[in-house]
């Protein structure tokens, strides 16, 4: 952990003026929020998302809108948003806000999906883990987790209500998770199963569309951006 100093500066009147505190893994806020960082721009990131349309996405069944500067999963109804653009290696750097007993899901690689809740790629999971309605889920079915195969660790998640920050880092078939600062999912999805890979081909495509995978619930999303590897 790093401290920051404050340094003080006596003024005639007898006031102090204290220097600001350091910015150092806050979730930005306002215009600043859709911007790039100088690092980021350096390092070939391109913005998903400019806080007032979903321009850069692909919303089929209408189950998502844009309020408060964040991209928002309507409370009732499934529905799938997909990046307008298809991906195949990428680092993929969001923030999103869940609702209580929130549901929702990351496609990785997905096909465009003629139905409200198909789903061709893969998943990972986004969800309020602490919700009671989620007790006895199986391990592999909580936040982080490549949905139905391997577990994430229950560490990291912010109680809902609050922003988190995740980083999904997709190489081949490597997939790397980390969850406000903390790695969650480092897995290669060539160490699964044969048969579980003959049976779920969608496991392996090569290139497809980032989604968020909408459940029956409300979940907020902003600061969306990527760069290809």
């Amino acid at each position: 952990m790093i401290f920051m100093k404050r340094f003080f500066l006596l003024l005639p009147a007898g006031l102090l003026l204290f220097g600001c505190s350091s910015k150092l893994n806050r979730s930005r806020t306002g215009e600043d929020a859709f911007t790039l960082s100088k690092q980021e721009k350096k390092e070939g990131y391109v913005s998903l998302f400019d806080g007032r349309t979903l321009s850069h996405w692909i919303d089929r069944n209408h189950q998502y809108e844009v309020a408060d500067g964040a991209i928002v999963k309507k409370i009732k109804g499934y529905g799938n948003l997909y990046s307008a653009k298809e991906y195949h290696d990428f680092v993929l750097r969001f923030e999103f806000l869940l609702t209580p007993a929130a549901n929702n899901g990351l496609g990785i690689r997905h096909k465009l999906a003629d139905g409200a809740t198909g789903y061709d790629g893969m998943e990972l999971q986004i969800l309020d883990n602490d919700a009671a309605p989620y007790k006895d889920l199986k391990p592999y079915q909580y936040h982080g987790s490549l949905y139905g195969y391997v577990p994430a660790k229950r560490e990291g998640l912010k109680p809902a209500g609050q922003w988190n920050n995740q980083e999904v880092q997709v190489q081949g078939y490597k997939v790397k998770i980390v969850l406000n600062g903390e790695t969650i999912l480092d897995t290669d999805i060539k160490n699964l199963p044969a048969a579980a890979l003959a049976k779920d081909p969608k496991l392996l495509y090569e290139k497809g569309h980032i989604a968020f995978l909408g459940h029956d619930s409300e979940i907020r999303i902003r600061n969306i951006r990527v760069r290809e590897l």
